[in-house]
Formats: C-alpha cells, sequence, structure tokens
C-alpha cells in the first residue's frame, strides 16, 4: 500500500467482512506484494488491507472535513469490531508505539507491524480460534494531509506481544 495511490476499498459493511474473511483465508506470499488496486499489500506472514478510505485533506485540513471524516471511519470500525467480537469474542488491544524503529542498527519490526505502528498507535486484535493467525482492526493516517484508513491486518500470532 502506498500514499500516492488512491485505493479503491469495499464500500459496504458486508464487503468489508467479505474482504477479511478472504484475506484471512489467503496463503501468506513468499515475497512482498501488493495488488492493483492499493488495497491490499501482503508479504510473508502477513497482510494488510484499506478497509475504507477518507478523502485527503491536501486542500483543507480544517476541522469541519476532518472530523466528519473522522467519525465516519470510527463508527464503521465500531461496526467491524462489534461483528468480529461476536464471532470470536472479546478483542485484545495491542499498543503500536513498540514496534516503532528505535536506534540506528535496531532490527525492523515484522509486519504488519512495521507497517501499522507509522500509521496508528493502537489495534484492536482477535486470534481467530482454530487458527495461528490473528486479525487486528487499525484507524490510522499516514500525515494530516493524506486519507484516514480503516486497515485490517492479517498476522501470524507469533508476532504478537505475550
Amino acid at each position: 500500500m502506498d500514499t500516492d495511490s488512491r485505493p479503491d476499498p469495499p464500500t459496504t459493511t458486508e464487503a468489508r467482512l467479505a474482504l477479511i474473511d478472504s484475506v484471512l483465508a489467503l496463503p501468506f506470499p513468499v515475497g512482498e506484494e501488493s495488488e492493483d488496486s492499493g488495497v491490499r499489500s501482503s508479504g510473508p506472514g502477513h497482510h494488510l488491507v484499506i478497509l475504507r478510505a477518507s478523502q485527503d485533506f491536501w486542500d483543507d485540513r480544517s476541522p469541519e472535513l476532518v472530523e466528519p471524516a473522522e467519525q465516519e471511519i470510527e463508527a464503521e470500525f465500531s461496526v467491524l469490531a462489534t461483528t468480529l467480537s461476536e464471532r470470536w469474542g472479546e478483542p485484545e488491544t495491542v499498543d503500536l508505539w513498540p514496534f516503532l524503529e528505535g536506534a540506528e542498527g535496531a532490527p525492523a519490526p515484522p509486519e504488519p507491524m512495521g507497517q501499522l505502528c507509522n500509521l496508528a498507535g493502537s489495534m484492536q486484535v482477535w486470534r481467530v480460534p482454530g487458527s495461528t493467525r490473528w486479525l487486528g482492526l487499525a484507524v490510522g493516517q499516514a500525515d494530516p494531509e493524506f486519507p484516514i484508513w480503516l486497515l485490517g491486518a492479517v498476522g501470524e500470532t507469533a508476532v504478537l506481544p505475550e
């Protein structure tokens, strides 16, 4: 996923849930890859998808535009989180700040944490029953002029903090 492209994420809650289900079932690729639409990026041990995107704020970052966009993304986050909690129980909160790269020479964080920690401060995580995978939801933004994204992440449980 890159901030220069205009992703075309799903437009309904049902379509977002279907995308989540399809990404959970996808094998992890051997190398990094992106989908042409800019909605999904994947790599060894992870998938990251844009489930919803606001407009960008290049021309106007006024609160009158940003706050309603934030509210729409947060509302959809709540709808998806409620549905996922009905499936798998209550999520755990994972703090993403510790994954930010620190000192020079320190190892890069595992993906998708490396991408997520640059977009969001935390995410809600469900450990998928009968699987070694987890699903995370986060709201993030690369910089104030970029769109606000509702993100879905799938990864191996081994990368989650204990």
